[in-house]
C-alpha cells in the first residue's frame, strides 16, 4: 500500500510540474529557509573566487537545489515499478550527489588556483600603502575600490559601510576575514584594524611595520607557489621515469621470451 501511494504521488507531482501548476523556482523559494541549511559556509567564497561579481552565489545555489530535486524525481521515475525503502534511499542519495557535485567542482577550482587567490589580498593591501599614508583606512579602501580584486569588492564595501555606520570595533574586519578565508586573512585584517586605530604621531612607524608584514606574506605566497610548482614538476618527472622503466622492462621480458622461443 505504501509503495502504491508513493507511485501515485510521484505521478501527480510529475504531471503538475509538466503542466506548470508547480514551479521548481517557486518550490525552492517557498522552502528557502529549509534549503539554506544545506548551504556550505564557504560556498559564497568559492563562487566569488571563481566568478568574481559576475555570478550571484544564491542564484547558483538555487540551481544546485533545483538540479538535486529534479534528479530525485527522475530516479524515482526510473524505479517507478519497483519502489521500495532501498530505492527511495537511492533516489535521495542520487539527488544529494548531484547537489554536492557543483560544490566539489567549484572547490576543486579553488584548490587548483589557491596560490593566485591567496596572493590577491596581500598584494591589494600592499598597493594601498600610499593611500593609507594620507587618508584613514576606510577612506583609503574606498578610493582603491576600483582597482581592488573583484573577489573582494563586495566584502570591502560591507567593511566600509560598517565602519561608516559607527562600528569602530575589530568586528567588521574579522567578518571580512571570515567571508574571505584566504591564507593569513585573519592576521592581515588585525594588522589593518590596528593601523586604523593607531595614533597619528605613530602612524608612520605603524605603517612601516604593516608594510614589512605584508611584504613577508607576499614573499611567503611566492615561495609556496614555486614550491608547489616544483613538487608538481617532480611528480611529473617521477611518472615519466616510472612509465619509461615499466616500458623498458616489458621490452626486455618480450625479448627474453622471443629468445627462448627461438
Amino acid at each position: 500500500m505504501y509503495i502504491e501511494i508513493v507511485i501515485i504521488a510521484v505521478i501527480i507531482f510529475v504531471i503538475m510540474f509538466a503542466s506548470g501548476q508547480i514551479s521548481f523556482t517557486q518550490l525552492i523559494s517557498d522552502n528557502e529557509a529549509l534549503f539554506r541549511r544545506l548551504k556550505e559556509e564557504d560556498w559564497d567564497f568559492y563562487v566569488k573566487a571563481k566568478y568574481g561579481n559576475l555570478v550571484n552565489p544564491d542564484i547558483l545555489f538555487n540551481q544546485r537545489v533545483r538540479n538535486g530535486v529534479i534528479t530525485i524525481f527522475a530516479v524515482m521515475l526510473a524505479f517507478i515499478g519497483k519502489l521500495s525503502a532501498i530505492t527511495l534511499v537511492i533516489c535521495f542519495a542520487a539527488g544529494f550527489a548531484v547537489f554536492k557535485f557543483s560544490y566539489m567542482d567549484i572547490k576543486s577550482y579553488y584548490k587548483k588556483h589557491i596560490n593566485e587567490i591567496d596572493a590577491m589580498l596581500p598584494h591589494y593591501l600592499k598597493s594601498i600603502e600610499i593611500l593609507i599614508q594620507h587618508y584613514t583606512v576606510p577612506v583609503a579602501i574606498g578610493k582603491s575600490m576600483a582597482d581592488a580584486p573583484a573577489i573582494f569588492k563586495d566584502g570591502l564595501q560591507e567593511l566600509i559601510n560598517s565602519i561608516n555606520s559607527g562600528d569602530n570595533s575589530i568586528y567588521p574586519y574579522m567578518e571580512f576575514a571570515k567571508t574571505y578565508p584566504v591564507r593569513d586573512s585573519m592576521r592581515m585584517m588585525r594588522l589593518l584594524y590596528r593601523l586604523s586605530i593607531g595614533r597619528q604621531d605613530r602612524k608612520q612607524e605603524q605603517l612601516l611595520a604593516f608594510s614589512r608584514t605584508i611584504s613577508n606574506l607576499q614573499q611567503k605566497a611566492r615561495e609556496t607557489k614555486y614550491k608547489n610548482r616544483l613538487e608538481k614538476m617532480q611528480k611529473m618527472t617521477m611518472k615519466m621515469l616510472v612509465t619509461t622503466g615499466i616500458g623498458v622492462m616489458i621490452l626486455l621480458i618480450l625479448s627474453v621470451l622471443q629468445m627462448i622461443d627461438l
